[in-house]
C-alpha cells in the first residue's frame, strides 16, 4: 500500500524502520516505473518539508514499519542540530548519487549487468544496517517489481534472472536472495560502491 501518494501534502516526514518500499511514478497508460528502493533506515520523503507537495508515491512492497516525524520537528533539528543537518544533506545527496547510477545502468548497461549491479547495490546497503548476513538478503520483490525499477519487462527480467543463476552468481528463492559468488557478481555488473558513499556514512 502507499506510504504517500503523489500530489498529496504531507505533513510529516516518513522513515522505514523495517521492511521494504521504493519510489515510483505511474504513467497514463498505467505503467510504472520505481525510481529507488528504501530500505531500513532510508528517509521516504525529506525534500517535502520545502517542496510541500509530492511528486511520485512512495509504496511499501512488503510488511514494513515506518515512523512519521513531525514536519515542524524535523526543522527544529535543522535549526539546533548541525551534526543532523548534515546527516540530512548526506541522505538527500546519496539518494542523488544512487538515482544518477541508476540511470546510467539504463542508458549504458546490458540487461543482464543492470540487474546484476542492483543486486550488489542491495547487498551493500543492507549489509551496512546489518541486514545481510552471510551473503543472503530479504528481497520481497516479484520479478514483475523488478522490472518496472529496471525498465524491462517481467519476461525478459525472468530470463536475466535465469542467466545470473546459471552463472552461478545467486540463488532467489522464497524471497531470499543469496549471492554464491560476490567477486565474480561484482566484476560482471562492473560494480563500484563508491557512490552509495558508505564510507563517509560510517566516520559520520
Amino acid at each position: 500500500e502507499d506510504v504517500i501518494s503523489e500530489g498529496e501534502r504531507p505533513h510529516e516526514v516518513h522513515v522505514v524502520l523495517e521492511g521494504f518500499a521504493c519510489r515510483y511514478k505511474m504513467l497514463p497508460d498505467g505503467g510504472r516505473q520505481i525510481m529507488a528502493f528504501l530500505v531500513p533506515g532510508d528517509f521516504c520523503d525529506l525534500h517535502v518539508a520545502i517542496l510541500e507537495e509530492m511528486d511520485h508515491g512512495i509504496e511499501a512492497l512488503a510488511p514494513s514499519r515506518i515512523a512519521a516525524i513531525p514536519q515542524d520537528e524535523v526543522e527544529r533539528l535543522t535549526r539546533t542540530s548541525p551534526a543532523l543537518t548534515r546527516a540530512f544533506w548526506w541522505a538527500t545527496l546519496v539518494d542523488e548519487a544512487v538515482l544518477r547510477e541508476w540511470l546510467v545502468g539504463m542508458g549504458r548497461r546490458s540487461a543482464d549487468q543492470q540487474v546484476a549491479h542492483l543486486v550488489c547495490e542491495l547487498l551493500q546497503r543492507l549489509r551496512a544496517v546489518g541486514l545481510a548476513p552471510g551473503d543472503r538478503f530479504d528481497l520481497p520483490l516479484t520479478q514483475a517489481e523488478l522490472a518496472d525499477a529496471v525498465g524491462l519487462t517481467p519476461v525478459h527480467v525472468n530470463r536475466v534472472v535465469q542467466h545470473l543463476r546459471g552463472e552461478a552468481f545467486l540463488e532467489w528463492r522464497a524471497g531470499v536472495l543469496t549471492v554464491l559468488d560476490e567477486q565474480g557478481l561484482t566484476a560482471f555488473a562492473d560494480f563500484d560502491p563508491n557512490y552509495l558513499h558508505l564510507r563517509a556514512a560510517a566516520a559520520a
